[in-house]
């Protein structure tokens, strides 16, 4: 893990990038997750992660259970629901986290971050009300698209 400070990084953000992500909101000190993609020959052992943000949700809760914290969000996009499930996987802010607990109801999941975790990502130095960049899982996408073709619907 990279752990010194980059005086300077320069990149281009798409509109498309500045519509769906919390990107615009950042300030010259703000926290980001980079991470190189993975290789195609790589052995994969975990979520499928594209770094292609869905939307943005708010961080409702953030409570301390042990030496890990949970957080409760809830997304700009209420449709994304449907792609986040109990103990499915959910990319916030670029990290692959396991969802703990869905409410479609009241439209909120929450996510563990274990004492590993919070030392590795952005989410952890977090605050309710502060956002978060939401990834769902591209499978259950394509799962979703392909039954509507079976259906007749697209």
């Amino acid at each position: 893990m990279f752990t010194g400070i980059v005086e300077e990084i320069g990149m281009g953000i798409a509109p498309e990038t500045l519509r769906l992500t919390n990107l615009g909101f950042l300030t010259t000190s703000s926290p980001v997750n980079l991470e190189r993609a993975v290789r195609a020959d790589t052995r994969m052992g975990g979520h499928f992660v594209q770094g292609h943000v869905d939307c943005t949700a708010t961080i409702l809760e953030k409570r301390p259970d042990g030496n890990a914290v949970t957080f409760r969000f809830q997304p700009v996009k209420r449709e994304v629901l449907r792609y986040v499930v109990y103990k499915g996987f959910i990319a916030l802010d670029g990290a692959s986290l396991t969802v703990t607990r869905v409410d479609d109801a009241e439209g909120w999941w929450e996510v563990m971050l274990i004492a590993y975790t919070q030392e590795r990502v952005v989410t952890a130095g977090k605050g309710v009300g502060e956002t978060v960049n939401v990834e769902v899982d591209m499978t259950a996408k394509y799962v979703e698209k392909s039954l509507r073709v079976m259906k007749g619907e697209a």
